[in-house]
């Protein structure tokens, strides 16, 4: 599932998944590189329903791609609306034992080293998430002072895809349907709501890359930019 619903709000109110990066907007270079990715079998992305049709349009011809889902207003709802997309009310519960990747439209620099690590993980947990170390000192600040300094060894930055098994995520988001609390403190993302909701499943971590940025401002277009261009045969590398 490439999750694409955002509105785009620190974007100037356009929605970034549209933007053009090298070319091709951020949406296309998530789906093609899920397109490539040996172990996917299927694609489904989920974006708001007014752009539906212009999604359809700049997708057409990636093999894998099998449905646009229309998303909901808060990353929640779109994860909601992508599970109910793949295992419709009435369908065989056979169909949850299926393994789910969730991706942000944002982060168009996915590898494929990534992918492959996530589906590989999947035989050894039920929920997994990408995550790389943080190389800054971390501290808890309140009301303009720092409070104390977290322990830099065990934290680190979390990225997607996140996988499960897809009857593990349904159980999570019901059980976050049925918490009054949840829209007050919805979380940001899926690893969480299984962290919340079934502290008794394990969530394995698996390494991200540094590359795998997430595109939140105008400026985060030209890093992403020049990491493509490292990648490019011939190309050389940039100072800094």
């Amino acid at each position: 599932m490439v999750l694409a619903g955002g509105s785009g709000r620190r974007f100037g109110g356009m929605p970034k998944q549209l933007r053009v990066l090298a070319g091709r907007t951020l949406l296309e270079h998530c789906v093609d590189a899920f397109d490539q990715a040996p172990a996917v079998d299927e694609i489904l992305v989920v974006i708001a329903a007014g752009l539906a049709g212009q999604a359809r349009d700049q997708l057409r011809g990636y093999r894998k791609l099998t449905g646009i889902v229309p998303g909901g207003e808060a990353r929640s709802d779109s994860t909601r609306a992508a599970i109910a997309a793949i295992v419709p009310p009435g369908e065989p519960a056979a169909a949850e034992q299926c393994n789910v990747l969730f991706h942000d439209a944002a982060r168009p620099l996915i590898d494929q080293q990534t992918i492959a690590a996530c589906v590989a993980a999947l035989d050894s947990y039920q929920a997994v998430g990408v995550v790389v170390a943080s190389p800054d000192t971390i501290v808890e600040v309140a009301d303009q002072t720092m409070r104390r300094v977290l322990p830099r060894q065990t934290l680190a930055r979390c990225q997607t895809p996140q996988g499960f098994r897809l009857s593990v995520i349904r159980a999570a988001y019901q059980r976050a349907a049925a918490d009054p609390g949840f829209a007050a403190a919805a979380a940001t993302d899926d690893c969480g709501v299984v962290l919340r909701y079934l502290p008794e499943v394990p969530v394995g971590a698996v390494t991200g890359s540094e590359r795998n940025i997430k595109i939140t401002y105008e400026a985060d277009l030209t890093v992403a930019e020049a990491l493509l261009r490292q990648s490019r045969p011939g190309s050389s590398v940039l100072p800094g």
